[in-house]
């Protein structure tokens, strides 16, 4: 893996002046570790692997080079301004969210450019036509999710033969998400020679497969988050009938605005938010299931600080960024331990100091154990003053740990122990400066 020393400043990645000058605008300081380490291999046309943890500043990594190659390119050749419907520069994301993110920040970066870089977000939920009608004289830079992007392809409103930059952002979600077909179809659209810069938080099989078949002898780059110390991770252990009694009293008396609840199953979020809602706490919901202009307007509210408490699904774990987002609560444990890094990542994110907390009863003991192991962590289990769970001896955890316990009979005598926990008060902030 590549390792770069942190530069000092932007100019010193051989960015243009207009970048320099909207980055100065919007007070970014100095390149976190993976724009450092990515940038200039990328705008010297390497093809590029980048791990790093989610809220790293991934989409200025390949955004900035890639309207500095757009913008030069025509500058020299003016006839690269009217190309039909064709793109040059692609990138494939899972969700609407993420595209209409990423392209609103690449968007703010060409600020200076008076319009000669024309950027457009198509996703579903939404009507084909009108992304139709914009694509009319093509794009420079097309953020999209496959399906849409193959459905829009199939009516001709947009061709990929002249696609020079092809991004991958988030790849380890779009292959989980079930999109291997959709990107096996798509790719086969693109010509032979071109970039490709693939992000992913995780790369399992899928994702070392794809690398092989796709990249020319890719620059690979691994960072870990210099700004991870500002998250601070706790787990509760609660009993499974107490769960909403404890969310609801964390949420008061610590009196949070802005908190995330992820659940895993969209008839979670409705039923929890009715339960919460007889214990006087008002939230909204967000998942698949709704149209894209309440999924639009929930999240800008949230956003906004008008909404106060969100609960949602996985589809809020990548492409939701908020500035000072100070709480995301595990009500229920994600089903993939590299989605939990994702779900926690949408707090504490750009240095800015965050809580992640996982409610789990005994029956997520080894779920969560699983996803500590993983992820390389490993954190105290603690309980809230007044809704202390009951104790469980070291064999029923070892019990709910093992998939496939040894069956009675073995000869083995088992010892009991008792499970340390650690009770504390209402106040979850405390010890927050110095986490485990």
């Amino acid at each position: 893996m590549t390792s770069v020393a942190t530069p000092a400043n932007f100019n010193e990645l051989g960015l243009i002046p207009p970048l320099l000058a909207r980055l100065t605008e919007l007070e970014y300081q100095q390149p976190t570790p993976i724009q450092a380490q990515a940038i200039p291999s990328v705008l010297a046309g390497h093809d590029l692997i980048a791990g790093a943890n989610t809220g790293s500043g991934k989409t200025a990594t390949f955004a900035l080079p890639l309207l500095q190659h757009l913008f030069q390119q025509k500058s020299v050749d003016k006839s690269l301004s009217n190309k039909g419907n064709y793109v040059s520069g692609l990138i494939l994301v899972p969700t609407r969210e993420l595209a209409k993110q990423v392209a609103d920040s690449i968007k703010s970066y060409s600020a200076h450019f008076n319009g000669a870089i024309k950027t457009l977000a198509v996703f579903g939920g939404v009507s084909a036509n009108t992304q139709m009608l914009a694509l009319r004289g093509g794009a420079d830079i097309l953020v999209a999710t496959p399906g849409r992007l193959l459905d829009l392809i199939s009516s001709n409103a947009v061709k990929l033969d002249l696609v020079k930059t092809l991004v991958l952002d988030e790849a380890d979600r779009m292959l989980s998400l079930g999109f291997t077909e959709e990107l096996t179809a798509l790719l086969a659209l693109l010509p032979k020679k071109k970039q490709i810069l693939l992000f992913s938080a995780t790369f399992p099989d899928q994702v070392k497969a794809l690398t092989q078949a796709l990249l020319h002898n890719p620059i690979e780059i691994q960072v870990q988050s210099s700004d991870a110390s500002t998250l601070v991770q706790r787990v509760f252990t609660v009993n499974k009938g107490d769960k909403t009694a404890v969310l609801a009293h964390l949420i008061k008396e610590n009196e949070w605005r802005q908190a995330l609840i992820f659940v895993n199953a969209k008839h979670h979020c409705e039923h929890l938010a009715e339960k919460l809602a007889k214990r006087g706490i008002t939230a909204e919901v967000f998942h698949g299931d709704k149209g894209q202009g309440e999924r639009s307007r929930v999240l800008d509210g949230f956003k906004a600080g008008e909404i106060d408490v969100l609960i949602a699904t996985d589809i809020a774990a990548r492409g939701i960024d908020i500035e000072k987002l100070p709480v995301v609560i595990n009500f229920n444990l994600p089903r993939s331990p590299s989605d939990y890094m994702h779900r926690i990542g949408r707090s504490g994110r750009a240095g800015e100091v965050g809580l992640a907390l996982s409610l789990i009863d005994h029956e997520d003991f080894h779920h969560f154990s699983v996803i500590e192991k993983k992820n390389k962590i490993r954190l105290e289990r603690e309980q809230v003053k007044g809704f202390e769970a009951d104790e469980v001896s070291s064999d029923s955890i070892t019990a709910a740990e093992k998939p496939m316990a040894k069956p009675e009979g073995t000869g083995k005598k088992k010892r009991k122990k008792k499970t340390p926990v650690n009770t504390i008060n209402a106040d979850i902030w405390s010890g927050y400066a110095d986490p485990e």
